[in-house]
């Protein structure tokens, strides 16, 4: 009897959100680590970005309080992820193309990803929901035709191993 394929494998959805997550991993962001993960019609990633300051920027250098004045807190100076993966696409066209990101967009880089041709958002948390940038973002998305939905999955975790046995 020939050898059955393995059952247990991770959808498409899974395997991109797993990409925005890990990429998240780099945040140096000490109260919000968020990443994105672009993807074509084939399924190829074309970008993945996280939360942080633009590149030449030194992470010492800049506040990362969440209060305080403007210019005493980290959003006057991060990048979001959303904003990030756009900008470190492989260089094509990311018209058409889907983003994965962990935290549901708000209105600044809703305008990004409208703009940049993207017609699908997939995210894990819609935390802020409610508040007047979620709504923004929303209302900017739906009117510009970009889907959006809440990523599914039956995962609560998915683990990864460096040891070598394990490969």
């Amino acid at each position: 009897m020939a050898t059955k394929k393995r059952e247990a494998y991770i959808s498409w959805d899974e395997y991109f959100m797993g990409v925005a997550l890990l990429s998240a991993r780099r945040s140096k962001d000490p109260g919000t680590q968020v990443g994105a993960c672009i993807v074509n019609a084939q399924n190829k990633i074309v970008g993945a970005g996280y939360n942080g300051l633009p590149a030449g920027c030194d992470d010492n250098e800049f506040p990362w309080e969440k209060q305080g004045s403007f210019l005493d807190t980290k959003y006057a100076y991060v990048c979001h992820a959303e904003l990030n993966a756009i900008l470190n696409n492989i260089g094509m066209s990311l018209q058409g193309c889907r983003i994965y990101t962990a935290l549901f967009p708000c209105n600044e880089c809703a305008k990004a990803i409208i703009q940049a041709g993207i017609k699908e958002v997939i995210y894990l948390s819609d935390k802020y929901n409610g508040q007047d940038s979620a709504i923004a973002s929303r209302k900017m998305l739906e009117t510009a035709g970009v889907d959006c939905r809440k990523v599914t999955t039956t995962l609560s975790s998915l683990t990864l191993s460096f040891a070598e046995e394990d490969v």
